[in-house]
């Protein structure tokens, strides 16, 4: 089916900064719609998202984009193409490495538009369509997927960039066990309003303001104290044994290259041996079974000796159903399967964190799943601080069969995947 019309508009996102909504219409008259979401602690490594540097919006405004895709529109429009045709052949309008002239922006929001489109074409549920273009290489339209099992990651403390309070690690994650996406809604909801209540009692109202992800920024400076909140408001809300946490560091952002030690702690520097040592005492005391970017990007050594010396869980990682704790690369993998191949030859993580606009094409998204699927590692489906009400990546979740991390149970742009998910269970 040809494309008929690609356009672009800028818009804002969840920070009030400007992003990019582009829309693809085929000659049938199905439609693709899509809003690109944007990050604060990014990976030095992720595709160059095009800004204007200019004085509207503080330097933030997407008009390049914008018209970087009236330039892709010149050159697909009357076209007709496959997922990875469309994809590929993006990657080569583009031409750099990074895709820094186009922008991941502008190729990321016409990639996903595309799909959405195709799926209306199809008269598939966006899922349905992801699934068969992930799982099925002919592209059958006899198959369907099995009804997955997606675990919600919810960020519900904040800290690190995310945050104005005396924490270093960048959040805090409910993580429920209760057998299905409902019940694990409602416990990560109900948790979330014993933790406010909690907050306010011990720091007052005033500590109970949202963070960009929806989590609560209390005026606290170790991860024990965070870790203390969820286990009690987990315990309050009914939860106790059904709740597990997990953390992502960033640690890229609280470490020292001069002297390659990491101040996770303010006024505390540890090296990554020591480093290992505190998270082991973490997941040691707590039902801690994910950690994600535990020592800085490239850090490469800490990343090994991390992985040979975690601690195992003293019960069944409800996510793996291991005895290993989650070690999740962000920063680290940048969802870039180069990154990955790196990663895995060097056994330097066991997760993925799946981020679309860090490489900017769905078809090199699926790719980096599928080279962790087949390295035996977990993925997880993740949103960004700077997000939309887009539902985009709750039906991906769904389709790769992933955990999904998606902020707090607050704030609409957070709520719009969960909603969503709600509702891919319920059909």
């Amino acid at each position: 089916m040809n494309i008929l019309v690609v356009r672009g508009l800028e818009i804002l996102d969840s920070r009030g900064n400007p992003t990019l909504w582009t829309k693809i219409v085929l000659e049938d008259g199905s439609i693709g719609e899509f809003e690109v979401p944007s990050g604060a602690s990014t990976g030095v490594h992720e595709a160059h998202e095009l800004r204007d540097g200019t004085e509207a919006f503080n330097g933030k405004g997407v008009s390049k984009a914008v018209e970087n895709v009236e330039r892709i529109a010149q050159q697909i429009e009357g076209k007709s193409f496959s997922q990875k045709e469309l994809d590929d052949y993006l990657i080569q309008l583009d031409g750099t490495n990074n895709k820094e002239f186009l922008g991941a922006n502008a190729i990321l929001g016409v990639s996903v538009a595309f799909a959405k489109a195709m799926a209306q074409y199809y008269q598939l549920p966006l899922h349905e369509y992801l699934h068969r273009i992930v799982y099925d290489k002919k592209f059958s339209l006899k198959t369907h997927q099995k009804k997955p099992q997606v675990t919600p990651f919810a960020n519900v403390v904040n800290g690190g960039l995310h945050s104005g309070n005396g924490l270093q690690v960048q959040e805090f994650m409910l993580v429920p066990n209760l057998g299905d996406f409902y019940k694990n809604t409602q416990a990560i909801a109900e948790t979330y309003q014993n933790l406010k209540t909690l907050i306010s009692k011990q720091y007052g109202s005033e500590a109970t303001g949202l963070g960009d992800e929806g989590g609560f920024a209390p005026p606290i400076s170790t991860p024990e104290e965070a870790l203390d909140l969820l286990q009690e408001a987990s315990k309050n809300a009914g939860y106790e044994n059904e709740m597990f946490f997990a953390i992502d560091a960033a640690a890229t952002d609280f470490y020292d290259e001069k002297s390659q030690k990491y101040e996770i702690i303010k006024g505390k520097f540890y090296d990554y041996k020591q480093l290992t040592s505190y998270y082991n005492s973490l997941l040691e005391k707590y039902n801690l079974i994910s950690i994600e970017d535990p020592m800085a990007e490239d850090d490469f050594k800490g990343f090994s000796y991390f992985m040979k010396h975690v601690s195992n869980l003293g019960y069944t990682n409800p996510v793996t159903q291991s005895k290993k704790p989650l070690v999740v690369g962000d920063d680290l993998l940048v969802t870039n399967p180069q990154r990955i191949k790196t990663a895995k030859s060097k056994k330097l993580c066991n997760a993925l964190l799946l981020k679309i606009n860090q490489i900017g094409t769905l078809t090199q998204s699926i790719e980096a799943f599928s080279l962790a699927d087949n390295a035996g590692w977990h993925t997880t489906v993740s949103h960004r601080s700077g997000e939309t009400t887009d539902t985009f990546i709750a039906d991906l979740a769904y389709a790769l069969s992933s955990s999904i991390k998606l902020g707090a149970p607050a704030r609409g742009e957070r709520v719009a995947k969960y909603n969503r998910l709600l509702k891919i269970y319920q059909q």
